[in-house]
């Protein structure tokens, strides 16, 4: 036997080595130039979607409705927020009134950034940006808070005694905030007030003050979504439980109108841009409930899926998006034709919003 037929060719093996590291060090830049390339700039208006299921904030094209990134956040998210320059999302990690915690995200870099730790406002759910500020209802804590991002810090808090605070509004001004109490069947109007000092006949009376006053109003049982119209006169909410809908003057802070709507498993509430139509969705039916502004009447019903909850709707009213839980999607809804035109994968679908960078 020819032992040479069975010894190594140490020269060829040391030319494979060197063709090898030469493949190697040409291929690891084009990786890096091919990955650079796949990855999007986020556009100056987004549609922004929270995954329950992966626990992570989808940012979306519009136009496209192509998912552009996803990035981490909390282990509950339910409510999005995007700040007013449209660079930042705020999400609430909700827990059911246990946790403690908004998660916050980058959405130019598309990164999560350090999260606020909101303890003991504990649960928060409800979003919503004013005044440069993040606001938000605490469940757990019976409250509402003011978070700055200015100074990173929490600058106001206030209790509403009610169960469940659960959805929260704020005017432009951040003057008046509006919750509503799922299990106390109430809404609260807290308003920035200034309070005339009261004292003896000609003694010594303080000077006046600034306080904040709560109005509790008593609407339709398990009223969760809610909305103030575009003129800022009133305000309809969706009860779950008995599925109608309570309709409150803003001016006189009093329930006027209350319609059997029969949207059993109300979720979300929100009005056109125009102030013309009210879209209802219903966790329990899957349906999108649309109804006539001025003649409170049901003009169509709409079957998006299962468990339609979170409604975003375009600002030419064109189209509304939902967030149907149960299917893991976001539904695109045509307005004009009154029937659904796409869908966008979103597992465990629910929070939306828009971001629009200035």
């Amino acid at each position: 036997m020819n032992k040479t037929a069975f010894a190594p060719n140490f020269k060829a093996m040391r030319f494979d080595m060197v063709k090898l590291l030469v493949v190697s060090i040409l291929w690891i830049p084009m990786v890096f130039i091919s990955n650079k390339c796949s990855a999007q700039a986020t556009p100056s208006r987004v549609l922004l979607a929270l995954s329950k299921s992966d626990h992570n904030l989808a940012i979306i094209n519009p136009l496209t409705l192509k998912v552009i990134a996803r990035v981490p956040v909390g282990s509950d998210p339910h409510e999005v927020i995007a700040s007013a320059d449209g660079k930042t999302a705020y999400v609430s990690i909700y827990g059911g009134g246990s946790l403690h915690e908004l998660s916050v995200i980058d959405l130019v870099a598309q990164k999560a950034l350090p999260a606020i730790d909101t303890k003991p406002l504990m649960g928060p759910h409800g979003l919503t940006f004013a005044g440069g500020k993040v606001w938000f209802s605490a469940e757990g804590a019976k409250a509402v808070g003011r978070y700055d991002p200015a100074t990173g810090k929490f600058d106001w808090a206030m209790g509403t005694g009610q169960d469940r605070t659960h959805m929260i509004y704020v005017t432009d001004d951040g003057k008046k905030v509006f919750t509503t109490n799922v299990s106390s069947a109430t809404v609260s109007i807290l308003e920035d007030s200034l309070l005339k000092p009261t004292g003896p006949p000609g003694g010594f009376a303080p000077p006046a003050r600034h306080d904040w006053v709560q109005t509790v109003i008593p609407v339709a049982k398990g009223s969760e979504g809610f909305d103030l119209s575009p003129n800022g006169r009133e305000l309809w909410t969706a009860g779950a439980e008995d599925g109608n809908i309570s309709i409150i003057n803003i001016a006189t802070k009093k329930v006027t109108a209350t319609i059997d709507a029969k949207v059993t498993g109300a979720n979300r509430l929100k009005f056109t841009p125009d102030g013309k139509r009210i879209l209802v969705t219903s966790l329990r039916t899957g349906d999108l409930f649309i109804f006539d502004a001025v003649s409170h009447q049901e003009l169509k019903r709409i079957n998006t899926g299962h468990g339609a909850a979170g409604i975003l709707v375009d600002d030419d009213g064109s189209r509304a998006f939902i967030g149907c839980t149960g299917d893991n999607y976001v539904a695109v809804i045509d307005l004009n034709k009154l029937e659904v035109a796409g869908h966008i994968d979103i597992r465990g679908a629910d929070g939306l919003a828009w971001a629009v960078r200035r």
